[in-house]
């Protein structure tokens, strides 16, 4: 009737190939080796916290301002420093009183983004009890 569909050859099978191909390898290894050069230095920021990105422009500053951080698993410090909850009060009334610059006294609180709200206007409530009303809430800039 007809041609045969679906027709094989036997016996002409091609043999696996037994190298393994390590260029994808390196070129892998060597775009993680870039990558973690440039981002290497960028890690020394002290507390550890993922921030939330915005489109603000930085502040320009002479005084270094006050920073309480808030990381991951709720833990308070201040400029690097952990503080307990019960001695939070203390230390703010303590920043307080000490001697303001004549532009005021700036508080930059950086609380990491999957940390629970409350905690955080916790935190901004001591600040405000104690007189620091100036606080900044520090965020990342927008990747382009």
């Amino acid at each position: 009737m007809g041609a045969q569909v679906g027709t094989r050859r036997r016996g002409k099978r091609r043999a696996p190939v037994a190298d393994i191909n390590v260029t994808p390898l390196v070129d892998v290894m060597l775009v993680l080796l870039i990558i973690f050069m440039v981002t290497a230095p960028l890690l020394v920021s002290g507390v550890p916290v993922d921030l939330p990105q915005n489109r603000a422009a930085p502040l320009d500053q002479q005084v270094q301002p006050v920073q309480v951080s808030l990381d991951a698993q709720g833990a308070i410090y201040i400029d690097d420093q952990p503080i307990s909850e019960a001695a939070l009060p203390q230390r703010l009334a303590a920043i307080a009183a000490e001697p303001a610059p004549p532009e005021g006294r700036r508080i930059y609180l950086r609380a990491d983004r999957s940390l629970d709200y409350g905690k955080v206007m916790g935190v901004m409530g001591e600040l405000n009890r104690a007189g620091l009303n100036r606080v900044a809430l520090v965020s990342v800039g927008e990747s382009r």
